[in-house]
């Protein structure tokens, strides 16, 4: 019988990356789909059109962090041996604008899943997806596991409460539980209102002479940035550990937005200066000014590196993007991975 898993957030980026690879190791994958009014499962297209991924050990239910019954139900139907909780209200940015439900989803939302994986009497190995965003007005220069959180956003409030309340169960009620600290992590299938993903965009779309501006918010912030494709496999080594316990996951460099620009735009011989205007909607009331990861327990635990420099994953999302574009314009779409 192959080992079961269950993603909430399986339609974002990184449960659908995630997905792919448990697939591709003969796992039957669950994952958790919010009933909404529009349909949003483009990022799993992948697995099914790729010959070498068995999609139809794929299968996605209804439910909601929101709403611990279903999760309950859930539970007791399949018996996953792993959890990934990737769901959550993910935006920064949104979330100063929606506090309350960003509380809801992220923190409360992980109590519950946690509380369900307490009543139904199943014994998987749980993962929580934990932010770099918890540093937020860091205290040490890089971060690792033992630095001390200061969050400066809702959401990073709410990640902070997720990340101890996962070490509370795993304390109290010995639950192979694990925080994955990941430092920020990017990909062609990163929404489209993450400022990388918002240039990279953009680039295609000047480049076809579909837009003139960009408009953003603060240049100077630095951020360890790397490749969520890579980021999902340590995911994966922390939940076969034998015990539980917190990684930092991320790529010892940083740059800035100005940085990201400058490397985007240059790729396709244009001058960023010419094309961006700030946007103070785009600021945040508190700012996260540094983020950098020492990934070093990672490495030394798991035998997990960042393969991908910071240039190539540039370079790969503006060149996602502007076939994306193309794609788009000849009556192909698709997503790009």
């Amino acid at each position: 019988m192959p080992k079961k898993a269950l993603i909430t957030g399986i339609t974002g980026q990184d449960g659908s990356y995630l997905a792919e690879l448990l697939l591709s190791k003969g796992y039957e994958v669950h994952g958790i789909v919010r009933r909404t009014s529009t349909f949003n499962r483009g990022r799993l297209d992948p697995i099914y059109s790729d010959p070498q991924i068995e999609g139809t050990r794929l299968f996605l239910h209804y439910g909601d962090l929101t709403e611990g019954s279903s999760l309950v139900r859930l539970l007791d139907k399949l018996g996953p041996e792993e959890i990934y909780n990737l769901g959550a209200q993910s935006h920064v940015r949104v979330s100063f604008d929606n506090p309350e439900y960003t509380t809801d989803t992220n923190a409360t939302g992980t109590t519950r899943l946690l509380e369900a994986i307490r009543e139904s009497g199943i014994k998987p190995r749980f993962y929580q997806a934990s932010s770099s965003e918890m540093y937020g007005k860091v205290q040490a220069v890089p971060q690792n596991e033992e630095t001390p959180f200061y969050p400066r956003s809702p959401y990073a409030a709410a990640k902070v409460y997720g990340f101890w309340i996962t070490v509370n169960y795993r304390e109290s009620y010995n639950l192979h539980a694990t925080n994955g600290i990941l430092f920020n992590h990017e990909s062609p299938r990163r929404g489209e209102n993450f400022v990388t993903r918002k240039i990279t965009r953009a680039v295609a779309h000047i480049l076809a002479g579909l837009q003139d501006k960009l408009y953003l918010g603060n240049l100077d912030a630095k951020r360890d940035w790397g490749y969520a494709k890579e980021y999902v496999e340590a995911m994966w080594l922390m939940l076969q550990q034998e015990k539980g316990d917190d990684y930092v996951v991320a790529t010892g460099e940083t740059h800035s937005v100005r940085e990201f620009l400058q490397e985007a735009f240059s790729y396709v011989k244009l001058d960023w200066e010419k094309f961006v205007e700030l946007d103070p909607r785009y600021l945040r009331p508190s700012e996260v000014d540094l983020l950098l990861g020492d990934a070093s327990k990672a490495k030394r635990q798991l035998g997990w590196v960042p393969r991908t420099k910071f240039q190539d994953l540039v370079r790969l999302m503006v060149d996602a993007d502007i076939k994306l574009l193309k794609d788009h314009q000849e009556g192909r779409i698709k997503v790009t991975s």
